[in-house]
């Protein structure tokens, strides 16, 4: 059963930066056709970062070079590292993995291309 459990939200002042973790486990693969959501209050879940079968990230472009996605391979985390926090990134973060990608995966940034989420950790800035 694949398990995605996010860490490292928080309350940081203007620009100031944060690192989301979501460790990952019953996931049969390498940490691929995976990504990164954000749902602000009152809005739609928007994709931030996703990563194809290849490893190949593909950003929003909102993100506009302040978001970098990297994986651990030994401890089984899937990381976004965001920097300079505006406003607009006040938001709940998920973590989301599509199970099940036989002939390989787009680097989607759609909501419904995953099926298995974590609960989420939030990112405010103050």
């Amino acid at each position: 059963q694949v398990q995605l459990v996010e860490s490292g939200g928080g309350s940081v002042q203007a620009g100031g930066s944060l690192k989301l973790s979501c460790t990952v486990s019953g996931y049969p693969y390498s940490m691929r056709c995976m990504g990164w959501f954000r749902q602000a209050p009152g809005k739609e879940r928007e994709g931030v970062v996703a990563i194809d079968s290849d490893g190949d990230p593909t950003y929003a472009d909102f993100v506009e070079g302040r978001f970098t996605i990297s994986q651990d391979n030994a401890k089984r985390t899937l990381n976004l590292d965001i920097n300079n926090l505006d406003p607009e990134d006040t938001a709940m973060y998920y973590c989301a993995a599509k199970t099940s990608w036989p002939w390989g995966c787009r680097a989607s940034l759609g909501a419904s291309d995953f099926d298995n989420w974590g609960q989420g950790t939030q990112a405010r800035k103050t």
